[in-house]
């Protein structure tokens, strides 16, 4: 049986969505470490994959600190947490294949969390900047890859550099466009048409979710002035509803006095009727 706790920290809530976008980096980096290690890569082509998992590292050491600083127990979060630190030191082939052991980790979150979807529907905003960050860093990292790949050998090409091919990537995915560098095969061309149409796609969904950021107080505090109003509500018809039951109780009790009243000068009658009679029969014996 697995052990939540040695798994997780006391600052992780379970399974979140940063654990699943930094479970997916942790397969690209090591499909590119493979593919670095076993492929017959030109050096551009090995210099830009070098230089892709260099950044994806310093995202992991990134997520690691971060995660260090908000643990409650430091000391326990190094110790469940310090091969994802090893994994993360960048240039050392040999350590990354480390992450396999952070895919793992994460693998065995999922299978204790029951449900994927459930965590992500709940934590919303860190689902949308999750996945957010890890379209920007999958669409740099795979249309300068194919790019590079595309354009290095063909002539007249002058997309033929690792720093060239990022760049290009970056500035058409924000949709920009200096023209410096441009694709001049069939291929880089239909790469770059992908590219446009998942910036203004990206840029899209990152203006829509400012947009609820900035809407969404005005919307708690709408949605908390109709919840005051309807406990106000709630509250002036109980007590109307107290009240009537008081008026009830009122009327009740007045009724009762009524009849009290009305039973104690039948009571009187009777006992003035009893004195005369008494009254007159001494004064016959008289």
């Amino acid at each position: 049986m697995i052990n939540k706790q040695k798994w997780t920290s006391k600052n992780d809530s379970g399974f979140s969505p940063f654990d699943l976008a930094m479970m997916i980096l942790s397969l690209v980096s090591v499909a590119i470490v493979l593919t670095m290690t076993f492929g017959e890569l030109n050096q551009e082509i090995y210099r830009l994959m070098l230089m892709i998992d260099t950044g994806i590292c310093i995202i992991f050491l990134t997520r690691f600190f971060s995660g260090l600083v908000t643990a409650h127990n430091k000391k326990h979060y190094l110790v469940n947490h310090w091969i994802d630190f090893i994994a993360s030191i960048p240039a050392i082939e040999a350590l990354r294949f480390a992450r396999i052991f952070q895919i793992l980790r994460v693998v065995r979150l999922l299978k204790m969390s029951q449900s994927i979807l459930l965590p992500l529907i709940k934590q919303r905003a860190k689902t949308t900047l999750s996945s957010l960050m890890l379209a920007m860093i999958l669409i740099l990292s795979f249309s300068s890859i194919f790019i590079l790949l595309v354009e290095s050998g063909a002539p007249d090409a002058n997309i033929t550099t690792a720093e060239q091919a990022l760049w290009w990537a970056l500035v058409t995915i924000s949709t920009v466009g200096y023209g410096d560098y441009y694709p001049v095969t069939t291929a880089g061309h239909i790469i770059g048409s992908v590219v446009i149409i998942s910036g203004v796609s990206f840029f899209g969904i990152i203006s829509g979710y400012m947009a609820s950021v900035f809407v969404a107080p005005d919307e708690a505090d709408r949605i908390e002035a109709q919840e005051e109003r309807a406990d106000i509500k709630s509250d002036i018809e109980h007590a109307l509803e107290r009240m009537e039951q008081n008026q009830q109780h009122m009327e009740k009790t007045q009724l009762k006095m009524e009849q009290n009243q009305q039973q104690m000068l039948s009571e009187i009658e009777s006992l003035k009727s009893v004195l005369k009679q008494k009254l007159h029969n001494n004064n016959k014996q008289d």
